[in-house]
């Protein structure tokens, strides 16, 4: 029977001999640590259920890859609605780095929003 219990003697008392799944090992980015984060906050039961499937990881890197996908998405088309291109970076690369930067700002805002916090 696969979902047979056996349990180990420890000075007269019996406890079950539970173990978690094996879970894959992807490393995991700061996408990835932000959702964990979110989820033992505010989606205990999500992140429960997660951890007991062994599927957390695997989730946790989907989650990591889908908001790189979705900032390297982001910036180039915000950078070209704005006209932040590389003639403003040779002319003026100080108002470059300060408009590339604010551009990342609001990409990460809206990943934060839209896959991190949901």
């Amino acid at each position: 029977m696969k979902n047979q219990i056996t349990y180990t003697e420890h000075y007269g008392l019996y406890y079950p001999d539970l173990a978690l799944p094996e879970q894959t090992s992807y490393p995991l980015g700061k996408y990835a640590n932000l959702r964990l984060d979110f989820m033992k906050k505010h989606r205990r039961g999500t992140y429960t259920t997660l951890l007991t499937e062994g599927r957390l990881n695997e989730y946790l890197h989907a989650i990591d890859i889908q908001a790189h996908e979705l900032l390297d998405d982001i910036i180039p088309r915000l950078a070209q609605e704005r006209g932040i291109d590389e003639a403003l970076k040779a002319h003026n690369p100080l108002q470059w780095a300060a408009e590339m930067n604010n551009i990342k700002a609001i990409a990460e805002e809206i990943i934060l929003q839209e896959v991190i916090y949901q």
